[in-house]
């Protein structure tokens, strides 16, 4: 049961491998789509020496492609393949907890590439599961966020009482719908933390992303 992680450097990703990693899988390699200049992840914005330090912590191996979303399916496929090859994988973790199509995607991509595709979160109450991450020691900054929400969120560590009061913003306490990214910065996988420092915040397309990098 050798088993890729696609990991995007935030809690769901996170807290599904600790969760496959439970039930018996073995992670051998973390997949990871940057941007097409191949310097910070396609849907967090987060640096890709970021991702190397959380790898690097979790002492895992991680495999980062560059695409346009145009190519994303593609790309994607043909480095679970090779990977699949390359690591002698059968299975690929992935956070995502109740949208369909997301999970119809991620079975589509194993099918093509001759893995099952496993979603250990699948399912479960969004507020639940998020107490949950933060319990089980998961220390994880919100890195990006929607209007509703605003910059004042952003490099915030997330705690209970955030949660509170995105709950009061009638945002998903999860982001699950995509409200906002986080980025983990120490948890169980680690045998350190990583630090980093929030640069500057910025505005694209009605929605604010911290520009990163590691700190000194």
């Amino acid at each position: 049961m050798n088993a890729l992680c696609s990991w995007s450097g935030g809690k769901d990703s996170c807290f599904a491998l600790m969760q496959a990693i439970r039930q018996g899988y073995r992670p051998k390699i973390l997949l990871n789509v940057l941007n097409e200049q191949g310097k910070i992840s396609r849907s967090h914005g987060i640096p890709s020496a970021i991702l190397a330090a959380q790898a690097a912590a979790a002492s895992l191996p991680i495999h980062l492609i560059s695409s346009s979303w145009n190519e994303y399916e593609i790309k994607f496929t043909h480095a679970l393949q090779e990977l699949s090859s390359q690591y002698h994988l059968t299975h690929a973790v992935f956070g995502d907890i109740d949208l369909q199509p997301h999970r119809d995607w991620e079975e589509k991509v194993c099918i093509d590439s001759g893995l099952t595709a496993i979603l250990p979160l699948w399912q479960q109450d969004r507020k639940k599961l998020v107490i949950q991450m933060l319990e089980e020691g998961i220390v994880t900054m919100i890195v990006s966020c929607n209007k509703i929400m605003g910059e004042k969120f952003l490099g915030r560590i997330l705690s209970i009482e955030i949660i509170e009061e995105l709950e009061a913003l009638g945002i998903d306490p999860c982001g699950e719908n995509g409200e906002f990214h986080t980025l983990v910065l120490d948890c169980p996988l680690f045998n350190h933390p990583i630090k980093v420092d929030v640069l500057k915040k910025i505005v694209h397309e009605d929605f604010y992303f911290t520009e990163l990098a590691l700190s000194e």
